[in-house]
């Protein structure tokens, strides 16, 4: 196959992985991806491609969402988005889950938000509320059920522990 250009001369690997944290088979398939969208040969996409791809992701942004994503991603400023700034955006939808500290740093900021004393707890009342309008619309009957799923000692208080367990665990299908 002599005479056939690299698809991937030009790319500064090293540079996007020092920003993004994305590996060279990542920065090769996402080069794949951008030659997909940019079918006009630019060697960049606009809003509107950047829309449509936004769009295929499954997000449904408003003409101001995508233009503050447009503002956050376009560094240069051309109102066009070239491939190391397309890697960083896609990299913001690939990176690892947060660890486990990190996500219990971030648990202990929600629990302290509900302890409102800083007793160590939050009781079931304040627990109930919360529920019912994370889950709204719920029966009373619905409510009460899940309350004494989650109140297994009875004590109608959830310390820290009990809020993680409940927080970390994937829901039941």
């Amino acid at each position: 196959m002599a005479g056939k250009a690299d698809p991937y001369a030009g790319i500064e690997f090293e540079e996007i992985n020092e920003v993004t944290a994305l590996e060279v088979d990542e920065i090769k398939c996402l080069k794949n991806c951008f030659d997909l969208f940019d079918s006009k040969k630019q060697d960049f996409l606009s809003a509107d491609d950047l829309d449509e791809i936004l769009r295929a992701m499954g997000f449904r942004p408003s003409k101001e969402e995508l233009m503050d994503i447009l503002a956050e991603i376009d560094e240069d400023g051309s109102g066009e988005i070239e491939f190391g700034e397309f890697c960083q955006l896609c990299a913001k939808f690939l990176v690892e889950d947060p660890d486990i500290e990190t996500m219990k740093r971030e648990l202990k900021d929600a629990f302290r938000i509900y302890d409102k004393a800083g007793e160590g707890f939050i009781t079931m009342d304040t627990l109930r509320g919360l529920i019912s309008e994370l889950l709204s619309p719920l029966t009373p009957e619905e409510l009460d059920g899940i309350i004494a799923e989650l109140d297994e000692d009875g004590s109608g208080t959830m310390d820290f522990d009990e809020f993680c367990e409940m927080m970390m665990s994937a829901p039941e299908t």
